[in-house]
């Protein structure tokens, strides 16, 4: 048993590490491609910030790990199928240069598995409809919210030369990058902390869904060690290909973003950061023109979305059945 548990810290560490380097671009993909800050400034204040954001509160650990199934009804190897597809879902996407939401993967990942085990009847359906509803809606949340935050700096500065604009926004923009990574750690290092807590207390390790300090300590880490490392190429799709951004835009969106996932975090609700800022970008960039977005890119940035949890659902059931065997 002790083996086990170790092989799933092991794969959850490495989880957040695909989390960290995918959503690396979330925080710094406007600071680089406005050029506020360089690559390795960028990769180094998100991955400080993001161990920061990550002890900010623990709702959202609580709700991965009881919001889905029972822990008392699983077993080690459906959350060991449940973070081995999250974890090759995440690299994959990665290397492709696709954002993708590791919430999305982690979640299709354990529905996947603990039906493999035990059939649909394991499922918290109350708690899947919490989760799944917060991942949805956010996005349309962060649409709305890069246009309207765009629309009020432009309401107020969009007097100024456009020199003047970016000299002040670019000095902003590194405090909204920074924030940005806050929300991120905030929220996405909860999750794996929420599923080392559902392995701890399925095996006996511990007798509540309390998140043991080590656990938060680990999962902020592992966080920030990915974000260091900066998916470069999921950077270039979402700073560069899908919109041509100023300091102004960046810092548009990043506000708007971190409210949203910050306050998400509060009340426990696990949102996809990379869905809340790519589509604050959408937002900001509708205030410019339609036109002014490539949809081509975007198109296939949805496409990537919509698959993640079917796959990973798939793909986790054929692990569990697998090491079932």
């Amino acid at each position: 048993m002790l083996d086990v548990l170790i092989i799933i810290i092991v794969l959850a560490i490495l989880f957040d590490i695909s989390n960290g380097w995918n959503d690396s671009a979330n925080a710094i993909a406007t600071v680089v491609s406005t050029k506020v800050l360089t690559p390795l400034a960028a990769v180094t204040l998100a991955a400080f910030m993001n161990i920061a954001g990550a002890f900010l509160t623990t709702a959202v650990a609580k709700t991965i790990g009881k919001g889905i199934v029972d822990p008392a009804a699983v077993t080690d190897i459906v959350i060991v199928a449940a973070l081995a597809s999250a974890f090759l879902w995440n690299t994959i996407m990665t290397l492709l240069g696709m954002p993708v939401s590791a919430s999305h993967a982690l979640v299709g990942g354990l529905i996947g598995a603990s039906v493999a085990h035990g059939g649909w009847g394991i499922l918290n359906a109350d708690g899947i409809i919490k989760i799944l509803t917060s991942l949805i809606v956010s996005p349309f949340f962060g649409v709305i919210a890069g246009y309207v935050f765009m629309k009020l700096i432009l309401s107020f500065f969009g007097g100024l030369a456009p020199g003047t604009l970016n000299k002040h926004f670019g000095k902003l923009q590194i405090v909204s990058s920074a924030m940005m990574a806050f929300g991120h750690g905030s929220n996405d290092a909860q999750k794996v902390m929420g599923i080392i807590t559902m392995a701890l207390l399925s095996g006996g390790k511990i007798s509540t869904l309390e998140v043991p300090t080590w656990v938060i300590f680990t999962a902020a880490l592992a966080m920030g060690f990915g974000t260091f490392f900066g998916g470069w190429k999921v950077i270039k799709t979402i700073g560069v290909k899908m919109l041509k951004l100023e300091p102004i835009h960046g810092f548009a969106a990043e506000t708007a973003s971190t409210l949203i996932i910050v306050g998400a975090s509060q009340f426990g609700l696990p949102v996809s950061t990379t869905h809340v800022i790519s589509t604050a970008i959408l937002g900001v960039g509708a205030t410019k023109r339609l036109s002014a977005v490539r949809w081509g890119i975007a198109g296939k940035i949805v496409m990537a979305w919509v698959l993640t949890l079917p796959l990973c659902i798939a793909m986790a059931w054929g692990i569990e059945i697998l090491l079932s065997r």
